[in-house]
């Protein structure tokens, strides 16, 4: 069975691009041409990835990503919008996206993007059999389900590939260029506010205080290191 994409965007020329591009990358591709529409395809259908607009008329992209997140669908996300702002970008990863690419776009760009991001995914996911326990914390790598004090919290895919390479290497200090190549791959040109802002929502979401974090240190000048 082939992958398949969700392709959400209100703009029918868009969205008939982007199919195309799918299918000349050999993969199946819904479309959904507002936000409802798109949240009524995701409850009812698995995806490989979700291409996203932000500006729609019933609602933004950035509020689809923050719903399906708040229902534990970890689908990776790239938002492809016309907003070329760097809050816009930092935004849209601070709630749950992948990737952010701005309009016009090159076609070829954003197939191999897809394919990446769904190359790496399914190797996460096929190098993952075991449950790991690190104190207080323990993920579950067959479901990838991630849980503190047995309680679980829902992370979006590149939290779920961070705090795993993490919970497989505690105490191991990794590089924010070590962390770029594990849970970026080659697939996304990424900044050091990048890494911050997925370092921050992960404090926020296992440590008791994120502004004194116990799990994840920095190492100043140098990195992260994870602590059980």
């Amino acid at each position: 069975m082939s992958e398949k994409v969700l392709i959400v965007d209100d703009d029918p020329a868009i969205c008939k691009m982007l199919s195309k591009v799918m299918d000349s990358n050999n993969l199946e591709s819904d479309i959904a041409n507002s936000g409802t529409a798109a949240l009524a395809l995701i409850e009812n259908h698995s995806y490989d990835v979700i291409l996203m607009d932000v500006t729609m008329d019933d609602m933004e992209g950035f509020d689809v990503i923050k719903k399906i997140r708040s229902n534990g669908v970890s689908t990776p996300v790239i938002i492809i919008s016309g907003r070329s702002e760097d809050y816009d970008a930092l935004y849209g990863l601070s709630v749950g996206a992948d990737d952010y690419i701005t309009k016009p776009f090159r076609p070829l760009i954003v197939g191999a993007k897809v394919k990446a991001l769904i190359r790496r995914n399914k190797q996460q996911i096929m190098n993952s059999n075991d449950i790991i326990i690190c104190g207080d914390l323990k993920y579950d790598t067959t479901t990838l389900r991630f849980y503190k004090n047995d309680e679980e919290i829902d992370l979006s895919s590149k939290e779920n590939n961070l705090m795993l390479l993490f919970m497989k290497h505690p105490d191991q200090v990794f590089t924010k260029d070590m962390i770029y190549e594990h849970v970026w791959g080659n697939s996304v040109i990424v900044d050091d506010n990048t890494i911050m802002v997925y370092i921050n929502r992960l404090r926020n979401k296992i440590e008791d205080n994120p502004q004194k974090p116990v799990h994840i240190q920095t190492v100043r000048g140098t990195g992260y290191r994870f602590h059980a």
